[in-house]
């Protein structure tokens, strides 16, 4: 019977419909020896893990060229939609599927993203900590209603995001490359390039993914293009933020503050400047997470590696479909 490593923090030494449909595939449950945190950086220790192994239902750990070269798997469902932790060239070369769960956490990461904004526009935490100490500083910050929200990415998270942002009485702007013109005509956004989203809007809103094209696409120039007393918001990928650059233009005052889901190193360090900012708010990755994402993202997972095995194509979900529908298990 293949044996299923199942390697989410949350799910692990757990049961629940993503446990019942491995099993009920004929495929056997196993979690990490000891208990894995969401990014395993030692290849070894990961490759420990995997030995014996046929396939994952991943979280965050990386898979390298040389894990996956060395550990035979033949597919990897990961519980979540983004994958840039996973060698996607190796993994097609080396035969191995690659899946994702898309449209399972798109309203999740639209209420973070919202929950980020509303707590930089009217200062949450700080005030909630201010009137526990006493304190009654009392500052007066910007209203939110009227001003100008621009979308990076308008996918399935962008226009989860488009209803939430229009009853707040925001303004829509979209920058993607492969743009759903009709949406966008539907919902009163104005499309535009990327440098005139930058430089327009009140709110720069991430939601695309991280490749080598556009890798720190938040960084100094494009930071310094940004309204004087704008605000960024992220909840795609740490690897879009040059984060010492965006430090640097919270330090300055330039931007009312920032909203970061995701970060470059996760755990965010300690001695991340980030982190000692009064101007930023962070939340430990957890925009997708909910108990109804949580769910629906472990069991598709689950059902993706049930669909391999028993021979069904999952084409909605794979990330690498060149490997070609007659591949086997």
């Amino acid at each position: 019977m293949p044996r299923i490593l199942v390697t989410p923090y949350l799910l692990q030494d757990t049961q629940g419909p993503f446990s019942e449909i491995l099993t009920a595939a004929g495929l056997e449950v196993v979690f990490p020896a000891t208990r894995l945190s969401e990014s395993v950086l030692d290849p070894e220790a990961l490759l420990a893990e995997l030995a014996g192994v046929s396939g994952v239902l991943a979280g965050s750990e990386l898979y390298s060229r040389e894990v996956l070269r060395r550990s035979g798997l033949r597919a990897i469902a990961r519980m979540g939609v983004g994958y840039d932790a996973i060698d996607i060239p190796a993994a097609t070369e080396f035969k191995i599927p690659v899946t994702i769960v898309p449209g399972t956490n798109d309203v999740s990461v639209a209420e973070t993203m919202l929950a980020l904004l509303l707590g930089v526009y009217r200062g949450f935490p700080a005030r909630d900590a201010e009137a526990r100490s006493g304190a009654w500083n009392r500052q007066v910050l910007p209203r939110l209603d009227g001003r100008t929200l621009g979308l990076v990415g308008l996918g399935r998270i962008g226009k989860a995001v488009v209803p939430r942002a229009a009853a707040l009485g925001l303004q829509l702007l979209a920058f993607d490359p492969y743009l759903d013109l009709a949406f966008a005509k539907a919902h009163s956004i104005r499309a535009t390039s990327l440098d005139e989203l930058i430089a327009t809007a009140d709110i720069v809103s991430l939601h695309c993914p991280c490749t080598a094209d556009n890798a720190n696409l938040i960084n100094a120039q494009t930071l310094r293009q940004m309204k004087a007393g704008s605000v960024l918001i992220n909840t795609a990928r740490g690897g879009l933020v040059d984060e010492e650059a965006l430090a640097d233009a919270l330090e300055a005052g330039h931007l009312l503050g920032a909203g970061l889901d995701a970060f470059k190193i996760e755990p965010l360090p300690a001695t991340s400047r980030l982190a000692r900012l009064p101007n930023v708010l962070l939340s430990p990755h957890m925009g997708g997470l909910d108990h109804d994402s949580w769910r629906d993202m472990s069991s598709l997972a689950a059902q993706c590696l049930a669909d391999l095995y028993q021979g069904r194509w999952p084409e909605r979900c794979l990330v690498n479909p060149s490997i070609g529908s007659d591949w086997q298990w």
